[in-house]
């Protein structure tokens, strides 16, 4: 039988930075940081730099998150985003979003001035149509009233992509680099500085009050002054109604060799079957980055098909060879498209958020992290109220997104019930390397067979919000189609907003 390689991030495949021990003893701290994605980490080092002692929890290792699966472009063109914000609000509200994520890029390129290595480079970056497009010609005159350092280029692009397009946008000057590097600096520097940093130490609950008091998987607790939570998903969700503000989504990238120079640029298409290129160059190696086939989280099941077709999109067009590296991304986009980034409940000041990155968690997360630091030291931030998770922004336009996540919610519970039904089939119809709903001992379960003839059965219940979790046929995971949590074949949380695994079972006697 031919074996499905596992997917594999080209960010971690030669990851050799430090591993940090589990919380093995409760302590005190003046900030706790829960994440040690790009807008934690960049949160705990500039509290420690700025005389904060600061402890960071991360559920898993540095650079197993989301930070780590992405395209890692560094850039303030969020697709069409200038247009929509226009219309959702106003040119004032847009020129600010542009700012919030501008200065970002300006506070990564003086880290690399300072010696920060993480494979930088400076790319403009281009938005592109296949067809005609009336959101890309909004969007070109959004960059003019917003006087963005950008504009049309649709000869640039069609002289450099190798078929035809219609219409393209640019904005100079933007960046991409290697984000698991980019962690290991901040991690190492924050370390040097005094930072305390624990990794395989889920947080399960943070305390309401002054003081409040973080509590680990393993009964462990920290207490702070304040808490900030930066896990892509917010664990506790419930309070504030979070669970009920995102539409989670899911995207794929192949990276495949390539034997022709590097992509100059990097490109996003607005097409209905959106592409993202980028290239990246290891070892002497130069890969093409390949991202798209985008679905809502959870709702698919056969997910090797989308990286088969990036996959033929690189050889077909570009010439490459076949997918040395293949990974998926997570991405929380909020009603009004606007990261939430600050006090998190009106009456609990100590406790912080930053999540709804939409697509761009690069710009987004570390504005994010300088934000949240400021707030936490007393300087004044102008893009607080922008983004902040208390706004009272709420719109016409937000009420269609808001039914449609809740709506959708309740139609995945409901249909979860009904395919634990039709789907179900016997174990002896399930394949080596293969998962499904399976009948065990008169109880429909979720089953793996792996490649030893070993049955991995779980629980198919979220233990988020009792969602009937989907077989992930590419990435060997169970996956939550109502908020996106993620479980691997043995039931271990991969990513939240569940903080609880699925009850496991190994048997051999199926």
């Amino acid at each position: 039988m031919q074996r499905y390689p596992f997917t594999n991030s080209i960010w971690r495949q030669h990851d050799t930075g430090t591993l940090y021990p589990p919380l093995t003893a409760s302590e005190s701290s003046e900030v706790v940081v829960i994440g040690a994605g790009i807008a934690g980490l960049v949160c705990a080092y500039e509290l420690q730099k700025r005389g904060k002692q600061v402890t960071l929890l991360e559920a898993l290792e540095i650079g197993h998150g989301t930070t780590g699966h992405t395209t890692a472009k560094c850039s303030v063109q969020h697709g069409a985003i200038y247009q929509e914000l226009i219309r959702h609000f106003d040119e004032t509200t847009a020129r600010l979003y542009y700012e919030f994520n501008e200065e970002a890029l300006v506070y990564l390129q003086k880290q690399i001035d300072e010696g920060f290595e993480c494979d930088y480079s400076i790319e403009d970056s281009f938005l592109y149509s296949t067809e005609p497009s009336e959101e890309l010609s909004r969007e070109l005159d959004a960059y003019r009233r917003l006087k963005l350092d950008g504009g049309e280029a649709t000869e640039e692009v069609g002289n450099t992509l190798p078929f035809s397009i219609d219409q393209a946008l640019v904005i100079r000057k933007q960046a991409q680099f290697h984000p698991v590097k980019y962690l290991r600096e901040l991690a190492d520097r924050f370390v040097r500085l005094g930072g305390r940093i624990y990794e395989q130490t889920r947080a399960l609950d943070v305390s309401q009050g002054p003081r409040p008091i973080v509590t680990t998987a393993t009964g462990r607790r920290v207490q702070a002054n304040q808490v900030v939570i930066a896990t892509h998903y917010p664990f506790n969700d419930l309070r504030g109604l979070y669970v009920s503000k995102f539409s989670v989504e899911r995207s794929y990238i192949v990276a495949c060799e390539t034997d022709t120079a590097p992509l100059k640029g990097m490109y996003l298409s607005v097409d209905q079957n959106s592409r993202s290129y980028r290239s990246y160059v290891d070892d002497g190696k130069t890969y093409l980055l390949i991202g798209g086939e985008g679905h809502t989280a959870g709702q698919v099941t056969d997910t090797r098909s989308r990286y088969d077709r990036l996959e033929s999109d690189a050889q077909h067009y570009f010439g490459t060879n076949r997918a040395s590296y293949r990974w998926s991304s997570q991405d929380l986009i909020t009603l009004d498209s606007l990261p939430y980034v600050g006090q998190m409940f009106k009456r609990e000041p100590d406790i912080l958020l930053a999540t709804g990155f939409l697509k761009w968690g690069m710009t987004n997360g570390i504005a994010a992290g300088n934000l949240i630091a400021d707030q936490l030291t007393g300087q004044p931030n102008r893009f607080s109220e922008l983004v902040s998770p208390l706004r009272k922004t709420v719109k016409p336009t937000d009420v269609g997104p808001f039914i449609r996540t809740n709506l959708d919610t309740a139609t995945q519970f409901a249909k979860g019930t009904m395919e634990r039904v039709l789907e179900r089939r016997g174990v002896e119809d399930l394949q080596l390397d293969e998962g499904g709903i399976v009948q065990v001992d008169h109880q429909t379960k979720g089953v793996y067979r792996d490649l030893d003839n070993h049955f991995h059965v779980v629980n198919l219940t979220c233990t988020h919000l009792g969602c009937t979790v989907k077989w992930n046929n590419a990435e060997r995971t169970w996956d939550c189609p109502c908020h996106g949590s993620r479980f691997d074949a043995k039931g271990a949380v991969l990513e939240g907003p569940a903080t609880k695994p699925l009850p496991y079972k190994m048997r051999e006697d199926l």
